[in-house]
C-alpha cells in the first residue's frame, strides 16, 4: 500500500516556510508519507486582514526578532542562511510553476531549489533566469516550463489553490495538513509528523 499523503501549505515569501520545506519531505518520507506540495499565495489572506504588507515589515520589532530566530532555527537544523537584501520577494511564477507540476517527481527538489535561491543565495526569485536556470539544473526545460506557469490555466490553478486555502482555514505558511487537523508553523511540523503516526500505526 502507497504511503498516506500529508499536505504541505507553503508561500515562497515565507520566512518559516524555509526550513520547513528544507526538511518535510525526508521527515515525511522517515514516518512513511509522502508529502502534497500545496503552493498559495499569503497576500490575498493578508489583505483580509487590513495589511498590504508581509507583517513582519509592518511591525518591526516583529521582524527584528523573526531575522534572528531564523538564523538559529536554520543553525540549528544546518541549513544555509542569508537574510535576503528585499523582503518579501515575490514567488508568483514559482508558485504557478508548483501548482501546474504538483505532481512531477522533481517538484520538492525545486521547492527546496527556489527556497535556497532566496534565503541562502539572495537570489531573485521572480526573475525569469534564476527559476529557468534552477529548472535546467534539475534537467528540465525551463523555458517551456515557465512558458506553462504563464498560461492562464496556470494562473486560475494557482488562485483556485489559494482560495481552497482560505476555505480550510489556513491563515499563514507553512501550514501542515494531516486529514482534518492543521498544524501551523515550522515549529509544529514535528507535531503534525507525530499526529500522522499515531493516526497510521
Amino acid at each position: 500500500m502507497s504511503p498516506l499523503p500529508i499536505e504541505f501549505w507553503f508561500e515562497f515569501a515565507s520566512t518559516y516556510s524555509y526550513p520547513a520545506a528544507m526538511r518535510i519531505q525526508d521527515l515525511a518520507a522517515q514516518a512513511g508519507a509522502t508529502v502534497q506540495w500545496r503552493a498559495f499565495l499569503l497576500g490575498p489572506i493578508f489583505s483580509q486582514q487590513g495589511w498590504n504588507d508581509s507583517p513582519f515589515n509592518i511591525y518591526p520589532t516583529k521582524g527584528r526578532y523573526m531575522w534572528r530566530d531564523l538564523e538559529r532555527v536554520c543553525a540549528r537544523l544546518r541549513i544555509p542562511f542569508r537574510k535576503p537584501t528585499v523582503f518579501p520577494r515575490n514567488g508568483l511564477i514559482a508558485a504557478r510553476i508548483t501548482c501546474q507540476f504538483a505532481e512531477a517527481d522533481w517538484i520538492g527538489a525545486f521547492v527546496r531549489a527556489v527556497y535556497t535561491a532566496n534565503f541562502a543565495e539572495d537570489q531573485d526569485i521572480s526573475d525569469v533566469a534564476v527559476l529557468e536556470s534552477i529548472l535546467e539544473r534539475l534537467g528540465q526545460r525551463g523555458p517551456a516550463i515557465i512558458e506553462c506557469a504563464q498560461s492562464s490555466e496556470s494562473k486560475a490553478r494557482l488562485r483556485e489553490q489559494t482560495e481552497q486555502a482560505v476555505r480550510l482555514g489556513i491563515f499563514g505558511a507553512p501550514s501542515v495538513r494531516v486529514g482534518d487537523e492543521l498544524f501551523w508553523g515550522n515549529d509544529r511540523l514535528d507535531d503534525a509528523l507525530e499526529w500522522y503516526k499515531r493516526g497510521v500505526v
